[in-house]
């Protein structure tokens, strides 16, 4: 395993990774008061507020029947639900709502910047719970449920990545907490628990795999799950190991690897067969197959009756834009509540970079999802967006209402490789050659050299600032030399700037402090104090801000890889990551269609020349308003 992708899997192993502005979606209308909902005191803000005694909270684990018998045990599996909840409210006939995250890295890896594990007392009972959420949020009349997903931790069952049994296992607990399935007081057990607590009103949360499984249940429809909190989260699992039949190296080589990372000695006896398909060709040919389908959330998304909460950094390589970008139009096209923040970072949970801003909007959107409060964020902007280090700006709605297709054409130039790019028709042709251990940042470095390995198109400075809000799309026409080729397509901002250093060695963006800050209340076992971060910055003189990749043999067919004919010229058209990036005035944009992209996507068995055809090649950009770009 290269060092690179060393480093990208322990990102998506541990998570590490203006004022307050809570905002939510126009497009669905108002949200009504929850029927039924028990509140919490709430102060004149109309937000619920900390009267609960957090040393004094319930802590409990009970055992959640997912009626299944996935490690083929002969028993019906048992997830390990770790809860910590308000002592008080019993008493006073109140029931309360849940906020709820299922993960894989309670006990292998740990959870946020700090790699937080779940600790337990001499009986087995939870005493310390990662991450802000309980001290939060338990204060304020919530309880959090932290999961063992199946196989990991404390659960029986096998983990399959982001499957059906990931996504029905944790679905069962919603079904619980809502009085449709059954729990244990222990593990083996046959005293029920009973969640009588609760008024049964879920809001799911996490970051990466975590945020993942919150997309796979919203997808089911669960009747109680009421929000969902998807931070840098996947919603297809091809698209985290693929794109357009191009294998792409952020994540660990298959399924099947990352699962034998993540789960529990017992289960990684019991889950061999099980997992077996996880990792053999089903999963590495860049081909659809029926494993890719059953972790397609995207396609389930008009079941979704949650209202999201989406985060995502726009420069994480981890798990890439694209998968926001295809949820979020699914949602927006079932009139899904909806909210998002975009950060300049990489695989970095906002608590690290928004933190008192964070809080603060996480804490109105579970009031007024799972409390019933009118706090006024449903009629709040929709979008939060970083445009520099720690300076953000708000959209009502996104993309924004303006934003309309142009399309620009490459043209040859004066030099081998090194064209322009208008809005007049493309012509000529360039050709390059696949070449190993050139990346995106070694083609805008060298955008206006003859390297032999890219194709660069450059616009002449711009006339006004230029918005590109949503996904661009790339239409080549080329012919290879060999019978095996893949592409890649990048947008670049070519221009000086000030921007988060995102890769892995700069912190993904962040620079972690030795000061604390603390959110919520402590007890003798578990922390609400965490270390502070601050940006960490570099200074460019060109950024990266979106990319796409394809196996040029998915011209045909989108779904299956086919030979090439050397020679032959095929028409195919890349789909570059969602992004909201500002080009400013005086800058130049360029496009570059290269081979391997190297350090992100993977080589095709051969190493093709690629010549393309101009005429027959386009940039389609999602421009807001007057897009100030020159005609030649």
């Amino acid at each position: 395993m290269s060092a690179l992708l060393a480093t990208a899997v322990a990102a998506l192993l541990t998570g590490c990774s203006s004022s307050p502005n809570p905002s939510v979606s126009q497009a669905a209308g108002r949200t009504s008061t929850t029927a039924g909902a028990s509140r919490s005191p709430a102060g004149p803000s109309g937000e619920s507020k900390p009267v609960y005694s957090y040393k004094k909270a319930v802590r409990e684990t009970v055992w959640v029947d997912t009626g299944r018998d996935d490690d083929r045990d002969g028993k019906d599996d048992r997830l390990a639900v770790d809860i910590v909840r308000p002592g008080e409210p019993a008493a006073k006939g109140r029931k309360i709502p849940v906020i709820m995250e299922a993960s894989p890295y309670y006990s292998c890896c740990g959870r946020g910047n700090e790699n937080q594990k779940k600790t337990y007392d001499a009986k087995g009972q939870p005493v310390r719970f990662p991450l802000f959420y309980d001290n939060y949020f338990v204060p304020r009349g919530y309880a959090f449920v932290a999961v063992d997903l199946p196989g990991t931790g404390r659960s029986d069952g096998c983990t399959d990545a982001g499957g059906p049994i990931d996504v029905q296992s944790t679905k069962a607990v919603v079904d619980w907490l809502n009085g449709r399935a059954h729990a244990y007081t222990t593990h083996t057990g046959t005293t029920p628990a009973r969640a009588t607590w609760t008024n049964g009103n879920t809001g799911m949360i996490g970051k990466s795999w975590d945020g993942s499984i919150a997309n796979g249940v919203a997808a089911t429809g669960v009747r109680g799950l009421k929000t969902i909190v998807p931070i840098s989260s996947i919603s297809s699992w091809y698209d985290a190991y693929f794109s357009q039949g191009a294998g792409l190296v952020g994540n660990a080589p298959t399924p099947g690897a990352l699962i034998r990372m993540v789960e529990s000695e017992a289960a990684g006896a019991r889950c061999a067969a099980v997992n077996k398909p996880l990792g053999t060709g089903a999963v590495k040919s860049g081909d659809w197959s029926p494993i890719w389908a059953e972790r397609d959330y995207v396609a389930d998304a008009k079941k979704v009756k949650a209202s999201v909460l989406v985060v995502h950094g726009l420069q994480d390589l981890t798990v890439r834009t694209k998968e926001f970008g295809e949820w979020w139009d699914a949602l927006a096209k079932n009139g899904v509540e909806r909210k998002i923040w975009l950060s300049q970072t990489g695989h970095v949970d906002p608590f690290d970079y928004r933190r008192a801003q964070w809080v603060d909007t996480l804490h109105h959107w579970f009031d007024h999802a799972l409390l019933g409060y009118d706090n006024g964020i449903d009629r709040a902007p929709m979008a939060d967006i970083e445009r520099t280090p720690d300076h953000w700006t708000t959209d009502a709605v996104w993309p924004p209402k303006s934003t309309t297709p142009v399309t620009l054409n490459p043209v040859q130039g004066t030099k081998a490789g090194v064209g322009t790019l208008g809005t007049q028709p493309g012509s000529g042709t360039e050709t390059f050659t696949d070449a190993t251990e050139k990346s995106e940042t070694d083609w805008a470095t060298h955008i206006g050299q003859s390297t032999g390995e890219k194709a660069g198109f450059v616009t002449e400075p711009l006339t006004k600032p230029l918005r590109v809000s949503g996904a661009s799309k790339v239409t080549v026409t080329a012919t290879s030399t060999t019978a095996t080729a893949n592409l890649s397509a990048v947008l670049v901002d070519l221009g000086p700037a000030t921007i988060r250093g995102y890769d892995p060695a700069a912190g993904l963006g962040i620079s972690t402090l030795s000061g604390k800050s603390c959110w919520g209340e402590n007890s003798a076992q578990d922390s609400a104090c965490y270390k502070k971060t601050a940006a960490h910055t570099t200074h460019v003189t060109s950024t990266v801000f979106s990319r796409g990749w394809a196996a040029l043999g998915t011209a045909a067919d989108a779904h299956r890889v086919q030979p090439l004919t050397p020679g032959k010229p095929y028409t195919l058209t890349l789909t570059l990551a969602s992004v909201d990036h500002i080009v400013p005035a005086g800058h130049r944009l360029a496009l570059i269609v290269a081979g391997t992209d190297w350090g992100i996507a993977e080589q095709a068995a051969d190493r093709p020349t690629i010549t393309l055809d101009l005429a027959h090649t386009s940039l389609r950009l999602p421009v807001v308003g007057h897009a100030g770009l020159p005609s030649t």
